[in-house]
C-alpha cells in the first residue's frame, strides 16, 4: 500500500527537479529577450555565459551541464554584436570548467553514497531492528540520534528470549551522538552474552558494570562517565522484575479498563544510582513489579523524551501523549498495536520538537498480546533432541 503522503514527497520532489532541470534554458531566453528588447546600449549576450554555471550548480548532470553550455554559444552566436569570437571562446571556457566541476561531483556523490551505506551496515550491526515478537510478546522500538545524519547515538536497547525468560534493557549514555558509540557497543555486547549466561538480572548488572569499566579503563574523566540503565525480566509466569540505575520508569498500559487511566508509571522501588557511579555490590536483587497481563504492554523511554523542549520552552507531554496514542491505536476488543503505538509518540515527539533534537531518544514496548512460549535452555533442548531425534519434540 503506497501511502497517499509519500506519493505527494515523490511528486513534489519530481516538480522541484523538473523547474532546476529547465533553469538554465529559461536564463538563455531570458537574457535574449533583453537582447532583443533592449537593442543598443548595453551588451547582454555574454550573460548567456552562466548558463552553465547554473546548470553545474543545480542539477549538477554533465549532460545538462554540456546542453546549457550549447544552448549559451548558440545564444552568443544568434544576434549579430561585434563580440562574437569573444563571447564563444568564454562561453566554451566556462563550459569546461563546469564539466569538470559536474564529472567531480557525480564522483564525491558516488563515494558519498557508498560511505552511507557502509554506515548504514555498521549501525543495523551494533542496533539492529528488533523482531515483532520475542518469547511471546509483541516487540517494537525506535531511536533517534541527536548527531545530523546518524541513525544511533547514546541511547540503546535491546529484547532478548532467554533460558530465565524474556529480558530487556534500555540505557542512556551519558553525552550524546556519535561519541556515545562506543560505550554503546560495549554494553550491548555484554548484554548480549550475560542475558543467556547469568540466572539473576543481579548477575546480568554486574556483567554490565565490569563491561563499562573495562571499556572505560585509562581514558580521560572516565570517573564522571555513567550510564543510566533499567534491566527487565518477564518470566514464563509473567511476572515482571526491573532493576532501575537511575533510568526514568516505565509506564504499563492497561487499555479497556473504564474509570482507569491507560498509562501507569510502573513501581519500579528506589531505583540505584547510575552505572558507572556506584558498586552494585555482591548481590543487587531484582524488583518485583507484578505480573504484565494479556492485552497489556510496558512502555519504556530515555530521558531524550521528557526532556524535549518545543519553540515555547515547553516539555514535551509524555503521559497526555502516550495515553491518547494507546487510546487511538487500541484495535477491536481493546488490544494494542505495540508497532502503531511507537510510531504515534513518535509522530507527536517530532512534531514538538519540529525535528530539532537535542539529545538522543528511544522508545521501547513490550506488548502481551498472545500466549507465552516458554523458552527452553541448551539442556533442556538437547534432552527433547536426545529423546526423539527431533530438536524441541519430547518423546511420547
Amino acid at each position: 500500500m503506497i501511502r497517499p503522503r509519500a506519493v505527494n514527497r515523490r511528486s513534489g520532489s519530481r516538480a522541484r527537479g523538473l523547474a532546476i532541470l529547465s533553469l538554465p534554458g529559461l536564463w538563455v531566453a531570458a537574457v535574449l529577450g533583453l537582447v532583443y528588447a533592449v537593442p543598443g546600449g548595453v551588451q547582454w549576450t555574454p550573460a548567456a555565459v552562466a548558463a552553465p554555471v547554473i546548470a553545474c550548480a543545480g542539477t549538477g548532470r554533465r549532460r545538462c551541464v554540456l546542453v546549457s553550455g550549447g544552448l549559451a554559444v548558440a545564444a552568443v552566436a544568434l544576434p549579430d554584436t561585434g563580440q562574437l569570437l569573444g563571447s564563444e571562446v568564454a562561453v566554451l571556457a566556462v563550459l569546461a570548467v563546469c564539466f569538470r566541476l559536474a564529472d567531480r561531483r557525480a564522483r564525491l556523490a558516488a563515494e558519498l553514497d557508498r560511505t552511507r551505506e557502509i554506515a548504514v551496515a555498521a549501525q543495523q550491526v551494533l542496533l539492529p531492528p528488533l523482531p515483532q515478537c520475542v518469547g511471546g510478546l509483541a516487540v517494537a522500538g525506535d531511536h533517534l540520534s541527536a548527531s545530523r545524519g546518524a541513525r544511533v547515538g547514546g541511547d540503546l536497547y535491546e529484547v532478548l528470549a532467554t533460558p530465565y525468560g524474556v529480558r530487556a534493557v534500555i540505557g542512556d549514555v551519558r553525552g550524546h551522538g556519535l561519541e556515545a558509540i562506543g560505550t554503546v557497543a560495549a554494553l550491548l555486547g555484554s548484554f548480549r552474552e550475560a542475558a543467556h549466561d547469568e540466572p539473576e538480572l543481579g548477575g546480568v548488572l554486574h556483567r554490565l558494570d565490569r563491561a563499562l569499566h573495562r571499556h572505560l579503563r585509562g581514558r580521560a574523566h572516565a570517573a564522571e562517565e555513567f550510564v543510566t540503565l533499567m534491566l527487565l525480566e518477564l518470566g514464563e509466569d509473567c511476572g515482571v522484575q526491573v532493576i532501575n540505575c537511575g533510568h526514568p520508569q516505565p509506564y504499563r498500559l492497561c487499555p479497556g479498563h473504564p474509570g482507569q487511566p491507560s498509562a501507569r508509571p510502573l513501581e519500579t522501588g528506589e531505583p540505584f544510582p547510575p552505572l558507572g557511579l556506584f558498586d552494585p555490590g555482591p548481590d543487587p536483587k531484582a524488583v518485583p513489579c507484578g505480573e504484565l497481563l494479556s492485552g497489556q504492554a510496558l512502555f519504556l523511554h530515555t530521558d531524550g523524551v521528557m526532556d524535549a523542549r518545543d519553540a515555547a520552552g515547553e516539555f514535551f507531554p509524555l503521559l497526555p501523549v502516550l495515553e491518547g496514542a494507546a487510546a487511538q491505536t487500541a484495535s477491536h476488543g481493546g488490544a494494542l498495536s505495540a508497532p502503531a503505538l511507537v510510531d504515534a509518540v513518535r509522530a507527536s515527539f517530532l512534531r514538538h520538537t519540529r525535528g530539532r533534537l537535542t539529545d538522543d531518544m528511544a522508545l521501547l514496548v513490550l506488548h502481551r498480546d498472545a500466549p507465552r512460549v516458554p523458552v527452553q535452555s541448551g539442556a533442556q533442548a538437547g534432552s527433547a533432541r536426545t529423546a526423539t531425534g527431533v530438536p524441541g519434540v519430547p518423546r511420547p
